[in-house]
């Protein structure tokens, strides 16, 4: 559905996006997840095609948006961040306004209204002025002028930046609400928003991808966790020969319990667990635990930050 080619944005000698490359297929929720400064809100812009690129491809249902932008944003609904509203306005009435800018027709105007305040919760505040409404339910209606034209894509940048837990529980139910009818994008700073309502994560680092994964498949990358009666003078060796096995790390010692972190190569048969435990056991020593390590998105993300490099993959 979405296909991202080398992307690449500088502002004189300063590359904000560099040579970043994804594709996100039809009904994704996919968290763009970086520091503050990263390139997000840069690659957001550009996806939405209100930022040029400087170099690179975005194409959308097969669509170039070089040269065909205008079919590509009527089938986009944007979130900026900070969301530019008219404070003066009330609800219903700048509702109207964004359906006409989106181009909704003015008969079919009425119910798309009715519709996005509904999947908004905002219809007891449909006639309130905007300048009267808390942060969160000016989120909202900013996320309601992002659906009024029905688009398959939905783009949030920071959708829960500066809401209280609160507002950020009804926003995050509000995410996955939407995301049964289209494709989802969210730009965010906040691991625990792309925990909460995403299957995918892109983590960018200084304009570049550091990582690609579905979170599933994040938690089943992890190492082997091991533990047994012999020291890594004695245990190294044993394990050298295994395949598959790209290091082994010697956690610590408590109680003759020697505990290790064994890392796997990406090509591995998946065969590398029963491996040790074969060879622990013919060896004579005592296996006390073998299991994976179960990495959470927050201990990758410390990773990533930690390297400093980019250790992308997918």
């Amino acid at each position: 559905m979405i296909e991202v080619d080398g992307l690449t944005r500088r502002y004189g000698d300063f590359t904000a996006v560099d040579q970043l490359s994804f594709s996100i297929s039809q009904g994704e929720i996919v968290g763009l997840l970086g520091h503050n400064g990263a390139g997000k809100t840069t690659i957001m812009k550009m996806l939405t095609g209100y930022l040029e690129p400087s170099a690179g491809e975005i194409r959308v249902d097969g669509l170039d948006i070089r040269t065909q932008r205008e079919a590509i944003q009527r089938n986009i609904g944007y979130l900026p961040e900070n969301c530019p509203v008219y404070p003066e306005m009330t609800v219903v009435d700048y509702l109207d306004y964004a359906a006409a800018l989106h181009g909704v027709p003015e008969d079919q105007r009425p119910a798309r209204l009715r519709r996005a305040i509904a999947r908004t919760e905002l219809e007891d505040r449909a006639d309130q002025p905007i300048a009267t409404l808390s942060r969160g339910l000016r989120q909202r209606v900013g996320v309601a002028q992002a659906i009024l034209h029905e688009p398959a894509i939905l783009i949030l940048d920071e959708p829960t930046n500066g809401l209280d837990p609160t507002q950020i529980l009804h926003m995050r139910e509000l995410i996955r609400d939407l995301a049964r009818n289209a494709t989802v994008i969210i730009s965010t700073h906040i691991l625990q928003e792309v925990q909460a309502v995403c299957d995918r994560v892109i983590i960018i680092r200084a304009g570049r991808k550091a990582l690609d994964s579905t979170l599933m498949d994040l938690r089943r990358d992890g190492r082997l966790l091991l533990e047994v009666d012999a020291g890594p003078q004695r245990l190294q060796p044993l394990l050298s020969g295994i395949p598959a096995l790209a290091g082994i790390h010697f956690l610590g010692e408590e109680d003759g319990h020697y505990r290790y972190a064994v890392s796997l190569q990406e090509d591995g048969d998946g065969q590398a667990a029963p491996r040790i435990a074969e060879a622990v056991v013919q060896a004579g020593l005592q296996l006390h635990a073998l299991q994976r390590e179960s990495r959470d998105l927050e201990t990758v993300f410390g990773e990533i930050t930690a390297a400093g490099g980019e250790v992308a993959h997918g």
